[in-house]
């Protein structure tokens, strides 16, 4: 005769997974939370035109970024929490960078504004879709596209350059075509952004629609 198990030691199991999940305190978590930590840092280097510390504080939050994930998969501590705080801390160190990169405080390069408005808008809108699919549509997972990708690796080649450009003398067509090549990454992944969500919607409903005519066992 099976037995079963006690209404106590259910709740034990259920904490104890919930708590393996989450594991707020793993070294790979305490790295991104350093990442986050530093981003005042930056504002106040480019602040004071001290852009060669700027430009070491952006390496290292780019070195914690390469270290956090490797970490996490090489020590088995993969977990909710760090999945939602990695991608926060690369935006929050992205659009810090993009704003204090943006308004003239007396350095020889600036990213344009209208670059910066763009980026910021597009960042925004992703995360109103994001909370949308979330909330409305119950959608929970809507990984990164390959052009999603590209863009915020332009946004970093942009946020570097700027950097060294006001620290040595950088050609002024790798400057442009690096401004309007983030430009066509923002757009086009943009809107490639808008049309994924839309077909996640329109999937997700119609699997709704199929689960509900589904007749009962």
């Amino acid at each position: 005769m099976t037995t079963l198990p006690k209404d106590g030691e259910t709740r034990d199991r259920i904490r104890d997974k919930v708590e393996e999940k989450l594991r707020p305190l793993t070294l790979p978590n305490f790295i991104t939370l350093f990442r986050m930590a530093i981003a005042p840092f930056f504002v106040l280097a480019v602040n004071d035109n001290d852009f060669q510390l700027a430009l070491w504080i952006f390496v290292v939050a780019g070195a914690t970024d390469a270290v956090d994930g490797w970490l996490a998969r090489k020590l088995n501590s993969e977990s909710v929490i760090g999945a939602y705080l990695d991608p926060v801390a690369d935006k929050l160190l992205l659009t810090v960078a993009y704003v204090a990169l943006t308004i003239p405080q007396g350095q020889a390069v600036v990213i344009p504004l209208w670059l910066a408005i763009l980026a910021l808008f597009r960042d925004f809108l992703i995360m109103l879709v994001a909370l949308i699919l979330y909330v409305v549509e119950g959608i929970q997972r809507f990984p990164p596209s390959l052009l999603g990708k590209a863009t915020t690796f332009m946004h970093v080649a942009t946020v570097a350059l700027v950097l060294l450009a006001n620290i040595r003398d950088v050609p002024t067509v790798l400057l442009t075509a690096c401004f309007y090549t983030s430009f066509g990454l923002v757009i086009v992944s943009g809107f490639n952004y808008l049309y994924r969500a839309s077909k996640a919607i329109e999937a997700k409903r119609q699997e709704d629609e199929l689960a509900g005519e589904s007749p009962e066992e």
